[in-house]
Formats: structure tokens, sequence, C-alpha cells
């Protein structure tokens, strides 16, 4: 391929580029070596150097070499750039309280101090202090987990998919377990009952139909290569009309008078009856091992509110043979998730005010006036920001809990839509996450929706401050096409 021919003006403009040892031996260069390394710096003014150099032998016009300054300002940009964290915070006002792309649960406060102790301290997380020896990681939230559940013993990994792998893993590598058709469920992130209990290396044996299933079909299936019947939990769907399927307690007494073990998967799981909050059932883990279940696993953040992590909670015998499979110590969990999720459990020991002190309980259970206070500050704030360019009302709007959590059951709320007949509500929502604080709300009915369930002080603030941001754009953009 021949090289491309340049222009007069190219070569020129090319020639002008400074060189970069030049460039870094002058006081501006010199002066960010203060605050960032000399070999960062030198990356950073290749890669302006090598953009710049771009545009010029791109653009059908002249485009001439930056002064010192501007290559100045231009690397400074670009070191922010390169070391601004990737992970940073954002406005939930999507409707979707317990988000699964947003990070899922937000920690209480002392889940948070608890955390950041951990992590700026040693810790005595595999050590004994009363006898000065090696201790074990589960005992520091084993004593929680056995008052909240009135399981025998527990253990912890990074999450429930992990959690029903080790278990399968541990119970039933080589041999049946029997599941429900119904309960071969897929839930978000390709999580597949099948494939999960393929890679176990335990040998599926479907039962009943996929809307019902007797206990019949359980008790048919069982020959000398079974070692387990496992419920799920739906978590993402639910069947209605002509359906069925056996109890768990009817499950867990055939498995004792066939001497075969039980698990159940329950997915989300939740430490306490939240019908309690005014907010639809779902299966309590301590009812579960009441029932007699071997081994029941769970998440520790979605409703239960704590960090990402897989807890198992169970029979003695059951946990202490999970705890010795080599595949634990690829799945167990650091002193950060432990940190976050300790904390949280012990908010369940005192129930009293549970709802504050709990983050994603608090969004669960506001209540319609606070919203609707909510909802018209936003709206006036808004209203004054983007005058007639932007038209902001307050509707009725749907919420979820989320995560596969109560996937039937919604929240009434309240959202503050945006609307305008010259810019459209996608381009409303990209120029929102586009701020320093993005903004992630929902695009419906041609409007950008702020569901505000999940909007508090800070939020709103961040909401206000971003749509400052909005206007500007939108201002050019509207005297441009006018």
């Amino acid at each position: 391929m021949s090289a491309q021919k340049l222009t007069p003006e190219q070569g020129e403009a090319l020639r002008g580029i400074p060189a970069i040892e030049q460039l870094l031996s002058r006081e501006p260069f010199l002066g960010m070596q203060e605050n960032y390394s000399r070999d960062l710096i030198t990356e950073a003014l290749r890669t302006v150097i090598a953009e710049i150099r771009r545009q010029i032998l791109n653009s059908k016009e002249t485009v001439p070499s930056p002064d010192e300054p501007v290559y100045a300002a231009l690397v400074r940009a670009e070191l922010e750039s390169l070391t601004a964290p990737a992970l940073r915070p954002i406005v939930n006002a999507t409707g979707t309280i317990t988000h699964t792309n947003l990070g899922r649960s937000l920690l209480s406060v002392s889940a948070s101090e608890n955390l950041a102790q951990a992590a700026a301290n040693y810790m005595n997380l595999e050590y004994d202090l009363d006898s000065g020896a090696r201790g074990h990681r589960d005992r520091l939230t084993e004593p929680l987990l056995q008052r909240l559940t009135g399981c025998e013993a527990s253990t912890i990994v990074n999450n429930n998919a992990a959690a029903v792998l080790l278990a399968l893993n541990t119970l039933a590598r080589d041999k049946e377990v029997i599941v429900s058709r119904g309960e071969l469920i897929e839930i978000g992130g390709a999580f597949r009952i099948p494939d999960v209990m393929e890679a176990s290396g335990a040998v599926l044996r479907e039962v009943g139909t996929t809307n019902r299933t007797h206990l019949r079909d359980y008790e048919n299936a069982i020959n000398e290569n079974t070692a387990l019947m496992l419920k799920v939990h739906p978590s993402n769907y639910k069947v209605v009309g002509f359906a069925s399927t056996p109890t768990m307690e009817e499950i867990t007494e055939l498995g004792r008078q066939h001497g075969i073990a039980t698990m159940e998967d329950l997915g989300s799981g939740s430490l306490i009856d939240l019908t309690r909050y005014g907010l639809p059932y779902e299966p309590v883990v301590r009812e579960r091992i009441s029932a007699g279940v071997d081994v029941v696993t769970f998440s520790g953040d979605k409703l239960l509110g704590g960090s990402q992590a897989g807890i198992i909670v169970g029979r003695q015998d059951a946990i202490e043979k999970i705890r010795k499979n080599p595949l634990m110590r690829a799945l167990r969990v650091g002193k950060l998730t432990i940190a976050a999720l300790e904390a949280t459990l012990r908010l369940y020991l005192n129930e009293k005010d549970l709802a504050e002190k709990l983050p994603m309980l608090r969004r669960y259970t506001r209540s319609a006036a606070e919203l609707r206070e909510v909802a018209e500050k936003l709206a006036n704030h808004l209203r004054q920001i983007f005058g007639d360019i932007v038209q902001v009302t307050v509707e009725k709007s749907v919420a979820q809990i989320g995560s596969g959590s109560l996937p039937v059951d919604t929240l009434t709320s309240l959202a503050v839509s945006l609307h305008s007949p010259h810019i459209s509500a996608e381009t409303l929502a990209m120029h929102f996450r586009a701020q320093s604080t993005p903004v992630i709300g929902r695009v419906q009915e041609e409007q950008l929706r702020f569901d505000v369930r999940t909007v508090f002080d800070r939020e709103l603030e961040w909401i206000v401050e971003a749509a400052k941001g909005v206007i500007v754009p939108l201002q050019a953009e509207l005297e441009h096409t006018t």
C-alpha cells in the first residue's frame, strides 16, 4: 500500500509537533511530576501526540499543531482519565430497587464502617484470639447465622451460584439429583440449573411436568444412585393457574423415609417475614431449616441486603463435607465480604428500627407521602433548570424489588417525567448518563422517567447537578437547529 501523500499544510503541521523529550523538559510537564510519575506523563503525552497526528492526517482542512499550553491541558486531561476510577457512583432512578447491573444492594452504615476497618487493618480473619492458634473464617459469621436461621453450621462462598455448585459437587458428584421440571430455571447472567448441575458433576433426574409435580413423582424416581432431592425457588418467574408442587416439608419427610439428603436453593433468601413490612411473602430461611432441609443456599445481598455472597446453612455433617471440598479454596470469600456481611447480619439480631438501618428495606417500604414529597421537590428543581425546553411532570410509577426477587409483585411509586417536543427521550437519557455523576432513568412512552423510590437527599442533589450539566448542550442543540 502506498504511503499517504501529504499536503504542504499537513507536512508543516506535522513538523510543528515538538519532540516528547523537549516537552517533558518544560515547566508545565515538570510540575506534573509532583503528582504523576514521569513514565505515566510520557505515556499520556504519546497518546495526545498520536491523536494530534491522526487529526492532521485525516482532516481535509488545515489543522495547526497546538502550542505548549494546549499540550499541557490535553496531557492533564489524559492523566485524569487514566487515573480516574472506572467504578463510580451513579443515581439509580430506574424503578428497579435491587438492580443487578447497578451493584445490587447498598450497605448499611455499620456494614460500610466494618468494611472500611477491614480494608485498612489486619483482622482476626483466621486467628483465634482466645487460643492464639489458627482459626476458621466461618466462625465469624456462623454464630450469627445459627441464631438467625436455626442452622447447625454454615459457610460462605462468593455468590449463590457458587453455593449451589459447591453443595451439589460435595453431596451428589456422579450421583443423581431429583429436581422438578418446573424448577429447572434460568436467571440473569446465564445461570441455568441444568448447566450448574452438569458442571458440579451431579446427574440431573427430572420429574413431573412444567406446571405440576407430585410427591409420588419424587418417590418413583428414587433408586440406588439417588444422592439428593433438590428444590429450587423460581426467583425470577412464577407459574400460576393449574400448577402445584410438593411442599418442602413433604420432600424432607420423603427424604428421611428413604435416607436421602434434601437441599433447597432459596435464591434471594430472606431472614425475616417481609409481610410485617407490608411486602409480599417470601420464604424465610429459618422456616426451611425447621422443616428439616439438610442444606439451604441463598444470597448475601438481594433481599438480605449485605455484600455479594453465597450462604450455605444446614446440618453440621453436610456443612463439614462442603468445607473440606477442594473447590472451597477457590470459592471462599475474603475479609472484606465477611466484614460487610457480618455487620449486616448483626442488624437482624434486633429487628427494631431495621427498616431505618437497612438501606434496601428502607427503599422497599417508603410511604406514599414521602414519595410524593420527594417527587414534587425534584420536579420543582428540574422545572427551574429546564424552563420551556423540557416539560417536567410527576406521574404514577411501578417499582420492583429486582434481582429476581418477588418477580410478579410490584411496588407503587412515583416518577418525575421529562418530555420535550424538540429532544428525544433517548437523547435526554444519554446526556444524563454523560454527567460526572451519571443518572440512570427509564425511557418509557417517549419520556425519560426518574422513579423516586430510590431517590433520597443525596441522589436528589446529584440529579439536580446533572440537570445543570444537561441543559447546556440542550440549549446549544436547539440553537443549532433553529
